[in-house]
């Protein structure tokens, strides 16, 4: 039979002997290729995963990672600025802030004083890098067996990039910049670079950052000077400088300084005897030196030194006007006359302010004791001044024609429901202006009010600086019932003591860097015309004898003087400001709470305090009178005053009636 073509018989296969299929070949050729490119993919892709995530964790963790500048200017980066007070004559005052000791060469310290540091933050400082592996994998076993956090592993050279460049959060990205940043600064400034940076910035408390300035300030020596002990307390600081602070708590610096001293000695850097006789070294602390009187003072300076300093960094020398003398002398007659005074009749509180001609603050007493109380009652207290604020009421008649001579009656008058109370005539129906304003006279001075308007009182006190007044007063402000500060109401009565003319009170006359640059220097400001130059002259006439034969006989001098005295609604606040040619000088005492004195008005207590203040500012002065009075008219009655009446005690509610009905 024949075949078809192309086809032919396959032999039978040898016993034994496999049969070979091409097909079979081709079709495991292709699956090899198949998974070959399957493997190429998923490689693919998994690289280009691998890279984007890489890309992702290093922009999460190191693309913000801050430069290391130059190695000059690691020692300065990032300093708060340090301030140091200066008085008007150059003499240093105090110091506040950071403090910064002079930069120590390792080579400059004895070698027992970075060995204890060593022993207290990083013990394995020369075996190691930047990092410590072997640290790492211990601190790792420690807190695994611990079940939490109990051992850390940070070195020397991490804890340096944290303070240089890093805050204080505990986070992996962090630590993962740290130990970028420490393995750069590692290898910037070498093993000896990093451990002396490490030294000249370290905080140990007391506003002390480096080992000089802690070593100056705790001990009053220089870092070279250290003893073997002293070194060892400092070098225990570190973990926690607020708290075991030498200045805070002394027993808790001195245990944690001899774990520092046994550790030194189990590394065999001091031998046991030097370990034991340091332990047994006693520890002269230097006494620290409060900054007592002048806190209220460096407080209200340090505030404007900021702000003229802006962000920059260095340490800044701020100027200022201040008389330390007289201000020590105005605080302690504050203690003193409360000390005696002030628990029988309910006074708790004082303040005081004494101005130079030009309105440079020579004396800021701001209360009792800055320690117990750091707010400021000359500036930040608002009180009522008063009879105090009589006289811008006196100075606004003044303005619309009316004459010292000029007389207005006592007699009971009604505005709206509001009929002023006043015990200052003594019987007489009528007094003259200057009489009135000697006695303290209610109705006249609401008369006044009345007759010039309210608002022209407030535009002429604003004149004078006094701010936080209504647009729209009541007549109640011819009484003093708006809140004024001291400082304010002080340089307001200097007008009149500089002829009308007005100077802002200031108490900084300077802040530059301690490298010469200048910030801030107050310009020559001339003074400005506040009020008519004869009218003043008439002010201080009359306010002459609100002292010599009016209310305020307790605030006598042995020269000519001016003031007026201020007693607020139930005797809760009580004023007393005054000048002679020389100074001008303002008293507020009371209470924080607004409890009411017993019987004080600003007659009393604040009258004797302006007074033996006064007294002291005018020691080696020759007494001088006021400029001559320009005369108001011919014949004008000679004023004949009686003495002082008392203050009413009612005021609270007539003052409620008439801010709420309108005059």
């Amino acid at each position: 039979m024949t075949e078809p073509p192309g086809h032919e018989e396959e032999a039978p296969a040898e016993p034994g002997t496999r049969t070979f299929r091409a097909d079979l070949l081709h079709q495991r050729a292709a699956g090899l290729n198949r998974f070959r490119r399957a493997l190429i993919a998923t490689g693919v892709a998994v690289a280009m995963l691998l890279t984007v995530g890489v890309a992702h964790m290093w922009n999460y963790f190191l693309s913000d990672v801050p430069q290391v500048p130059a190695s000059a200017e690691l020692a300065s980066l990032g300093r708060a600025p340090g301030m140091t007070f200066v008085d008007r004559y150059g003499r240093t005052l105090a110091t506040r802030g950071p403090k910064y000791g002079q930069a120590v060469r390792l080579t400059e310290l004895p070698a027992y004083v970075p060995l204890a540091f060593l022993a207290a933050e990083d013990r394995r400082f020369r075996q190691h890098g930047a990092l410590d592996l072997w640290g790492v994998t211990r601190a790792l076993a420690a807190n695994l067996k611990a079940g939490r956090s109990a051992e850390g592993a940070s070195t020397l050279t991490q804890q340096l990039a944290r303070d240089l460049f890093l805050g204080p959060e505990k986070t992996l990205k962090r630590k993962v910049q740290e130990a970028v940043l420490a393995d750069k600064l590692f290898k910037q400034l070498g093993r000896d670079g990093v451990l002396e940076l490490y030294l000249n910035r370290v905080y140990l408390g007391e506003n002390a950052y480096g080992i000089d300035a802690a070593a100056k300030t705790y001990f009053g020596k220089p870092a070279s000077a250290l003893t073997l002990n002293e070194a060892a307390v400092l070098a225990g600081l570190p973990k926690a400088p607020s708290r075991l602070s030498l200045a805070r708590d002394p027993e808790g610096a001195l245990k944690r300084g001899r774990l520092v001293l046994d550790r030194m000695r189990r590394e065999g850097w001091i031998k046991d005897a030097d370990a034991a006789r340091a332990m047994s070294e006693r520890l002269a602390l230097v006494q620290r030196q409060p900054e007592g009187d002048l806190a209220w003072v460096l407080d209200m300076a340090a505030a404007q030194a900021r702000a003229e300093a802006g962000k920059g960094e260095g340490g800044l020398i701020i100027r200022l006007t201040i008389d330390p003398a007289l201000q020590t002398t105005a605080a302690g007659v504050v203690r003193d006359a409360l000390d005696k005074q002030g628990k029988a009749v309910g006074a708790g509180e004082a303040a005081v302010v004494l101005l130079g001609p030009d309105g440079a603050v020579r004396a800021l007493v701001g209360g009792r004791d800055h320690d117990l109380s750091p707010f400021n009652r000359a500036v930040q207290a608002r009180r009522q001044p008063g009879s105090a604020f009589k006289p811008f009421v006196w100075a606004a008649a003044l303005e619309a024609g009316d004459k010292a001579s000029d007389f207005r009656s006592t007699e009971p008058v009604a505005f709206g429901p509001w009929i002023p109370r006043d015990h200052a005539a003594d019987g007489r129906a009528q007094l003259t202006l200057a009489e009135a304003l000697a006695k303290s006279s209610n109705r006249v001075a609401v008369r006044l009010a009345h007759e010039a308007g309210p608002e022209k009182v407030v535009s002429l006190a604003r004149r004078f600086g006094i701010a936080g007044l209504p647009d729209k007063p009541g007549l109640s402000v011819a009484l003093g019932a708006y809140e004024v500060n001291l400082l304010d109401l002080t340089g307001a009565y200097q007008i009149f003591q500089q002829e009308g003319r007005f100077s802002r009170p200031w108490l900084v006359e300077e802040v530059a860097r301690t490298d010469g640059t200048v910030l801030y220097r107050r310009p020559p400001q001339p003074q400005a015309a506040a009020f008519d130059r004869g009218k003043s002259d008439v002010m201080i006439r009359m306010m002459s004898g609100v002292i010599e034969q009016g209310t305020g006989l307790k605030a006598r001098l042995d020269r000519p003087a001016a003031g007026k005295t201020g007693t607020a609604q139930d005797n809760r606040d009580a004023w007393f400001v005054g000048f002679t040619p020389d100074w001008t000088a303002g008293v507020w005492v009371g209470n924080d709470d607004h409890t009411p004195m017993r019987g004080v008005a600003g007659g009393d207590l604040p009258a004797e305090i302006w007074r033996r203040v006064m007294t002291a500012a005018h020691q080696g002065l020759p007494p001088r009178a006021f400029g001559p009075a320009v005369p108001e008219e011919p014949g004008a009655p000679t004023v004949v005053f009686e003495e002082r009446s008392a203050f009413y005690s009612t005021l609270a509610a007539e003052f409620a009636r008439v801010e709420g009905q309108g005059r």
